[in-house]
């Protein structure tokens, strides 16, 4: 097998990438479209990852930073006058919000999307960010869980998501601490 590298999203990578997020949401609804998707890389390129192997994408993740317990709408794509939205007015969020994974079919149940959320979370803790969120559509909380997000049940999510859809949070503590009990998002949730 050949090896299989995280690197920053490129221009080149849109068509392929296009085409894994149409794969893997398309028959659920939950597909956004390129020009979607490309807003939410232009809120923060540095975020943004792919898994590159053999000449070809295996896979991305799609962050950026938003104001804890809120999320981006599938429907709509990331407007920079919206500042309200993503940028939480004039600070900058100290959330950052994973807002799309995807691993190719073949590639699955090989720990890579853990790999990308690793190298996410210690890009995220370099900016200050202090916690990290989701939205679990199609059952996948289970497995999200398990690398530490907690279910928070009692946020609203727009309907783009679908009605199974969960948003998840965790705190990030520094690298290599465990996080404070009563940290900000534990202090929170119930």
């Amino acid at each position: 097998m050949s090896e299989t590298r995280i690197r920053l999203l490129r221009e080149e990578d849109w068509d392929e990438l296009v085409a894994l997020e149409e794969r893997a949401y398309a028959a659920d609804g939950l597909s956004e479209g390129r020009e979607a998707l490309r807003s939410r890389h232009r809120a923060s390129p540095s975020t943004c990852f792919v898994l590159a192997q053999a000449g070809s994408l295996g896979g991305y993740l799609l962050a950026l930073p938003y104001p804890l317990f809120r999320c981006p709408d599938l429907s709509r794509s990331e407007d920079p006058g919206r500042s309200g939205d993503a940028g939480g007015g004039s600070t900058r969020p100290t959330n950052m919000h994973v807002h799309d994974v995807v691993i190719a079919e073949g590639l699955r149940g090989q720990g890579l999307a853990g790999r990308m959320l690793r190298e996410l979370e210690r890009t995220a803790r370099q900016s200050g960010h202090r916690t990290v969120s989701l939205v679990a559509v199609r059952g996948s909380h289970v497995l999200w869980s398990r690398s530490g997000f907690r279910a928070r049940p009692e946020i609203g999510l727009p309907a783009s998501y679908g009605a199974e859809a969960l948003y998840m949070a965790k705190p990030l503590g520094l690298p290599g601490a465990q996080p404070a009990v009563g940290s900000s998002l534990g202090a929170v949730t119930g």
